[in-house]
């Protein structure tokens, strides 16, 4: 089952010298379940294109459809409740509110959407007990290393069960014992509960893990390859 359909989607940046095309003419799409990565060089148009397919940018043309809405036809309020019901998001510098506790991030977009305390209680420890965080349920980020930082920001990225899960550089700031960690939880997740991950990515970790790899270069897509 198709959950987004990207068609011919353009992104071009002016400025009073030069037009960039970050994104020229990329078509993909995805399926329920992938776990896929999208790589190539700086510059190549990973960032810009995950940030297009969850909503936070706009493409300059093309279409960009989640579950068979098409976000180019939401106004601004329809498209921030839109992506705080169907998208994931887990950032390279994890951006947990510093002032709540990893069980109070986790929670943040359940209260938002108005899930009862039963309900945020229920699916909060669920998550941080398969991120291994249960013990760490009322540490404030400042408490906890990158690693344990970042699987809190998976853990909050799942908690209104997203059709999918964008994860921009994850593993960036993190060790080696720590990435392993982390990508285990990620695959274990994606199996359990059949929600689809895209990366952006240059780590080989990843990629290895991956069961799609899309390569880019200059905004294009090069080549598509689904491994056995």
């Amino acid at each position: 089952m198709k959950i987004l359909e990207i068609k011919n989607v353009h992104k071009i940046y002016n400025s009073s010298e030069v037009k960039v095309h970050a994104v020229n003419g990329v078509s993909l799409d995805f399926e329920k379940g992938e776990f896929a990565a999208i790589v190539g060089p700086s510059g190549s148009g990973k960032t810009t294109l995950l940030n297009m397919i969850g909503g936070l940018d706009t493409p300059s043309d093309g279409e960009i459809i989640v579950d068979q809405t098409n976000l180019a036809g939401l106004k601004s309020s329809a498209l921030i409740d839109f992506r705080m019901r169907n998208i994931g998001f887990v950032f390279q510098s994890y951006n947990l509110i510093p002032v709540l506790t990893a069980k109070e991030n986790v929670e943040f977009i359940m209260s938002l959407q108005k899930w009862n305390k039963k309900e945020r209680d229920d699916r909060t420890f669920e998550l941080l007990k398969a991120v291994g965080l249960e013990d760490r349920i009322n540490s404030r980020p400042s408490k906890l290393s990158g690693g344990q930082q970042q699987r809190v920001a998976v853990a909050r990225a799942l908690a209104s069960k997203p059709k999918f899960v964008l994860a921009d550089e994850p593993t960036a700031n993190l060790d080696s014992k720590s990435t392993e960690t982390l990508l285990d939880i990620m695959e274990q997740l994606n199996k359990e509960e059949g929600i689809t991950f895209i990366f952006s990515t240059h780590d080989a970790r990843v990629v290895k893990k991956a069961r799609r790899v899309i390569t880019l270069e200059d905004g294009k897509v090069i080549s598509d390859e689904r491994k056995n």
